[in-house]
């Protein structure tokens, strides 16, 4: 017998959607939407970052702080090599954080105009792929809604595109429910 609890279920729904066009951006903070005319959907999703800089510059303060003091102790009594390792755990939690901050930069912006649905995810590595889907062809599918773990899926003839992967379960939600909506009222 197999049990098929909705925890064992997970979602294996692959992304086979080819980009219309592929390239490459220069960085920039992802702009605010300007005004948008009535019956157009705009939405720019991006993940979101708990530590404002000033947090950053604060606990590397006293992480640094922490290490050299340990550092000047350990020397002090004969241990000089300790004071090495203080400053690879400076670097460390500064690389961890340059890391977390690069992965902020990937955001995606989906419009619905002149029937037609354009999603365009910008890696962080500046690459973007644009995709333009038929806005008569195109379904909003929430894979286990009430789970942390749930995928907004965009399906179109067949072809599966996954949007806001990095968004929390509550904005996934909401995304789905105003891109079916505007999806709906466009169609009619």
């Amino acid at each position: 017998m197999t049990s098929s609890s909705p925890l064992s279920r997970r979602s294996r729904t692959i992304e086979d959607m080819r980009p219309d066009a592929i390239g490459r951006v220069r960085y920039e903070r992802p702009p605010a939407l300007a005004r948008t005319e009535e019956g157009v959907f705009d939405a720019l999703l991006y993940p979101n970052r708990s530590l404002p800089p000033v947090g950053f510059a604060l606990v590397m303060g006293v992480v640094i702080a922490v290490n050299l003091t340990l550092g000047i102790y350990f020397t002090t009594i004969g241990a000089w090599p300790v004071l090495g390792f203080c400053g690879l755990d400076v670097l460390l939690v500064w690389l961890a954080f340059k890391i977390s901050y690069r992965q902020g930069r990937l955001h995606e912006r989906v419009r619905l105009k002149d029937g037609a649905l354009y999603v365009s995810r910008v890696l962080p590595s500046g690459h973007e792929s644009r995709w333009r889907m038929p806005a008569l062809w195109v379904k909003v599918h929430v894979d286990n809604p009430n789970a942390h773990h749930a995928t907004v899926r965009v399906v179109c003839k067949g072809r599966t595109l996954i949007l806001g992967a990095f968004l929390s379960p509550k904005e996934r939600d909401a995304f789905a429910n105003a891109l079916k909506t505007a999806l709906d009222n466009a169609r009619i």
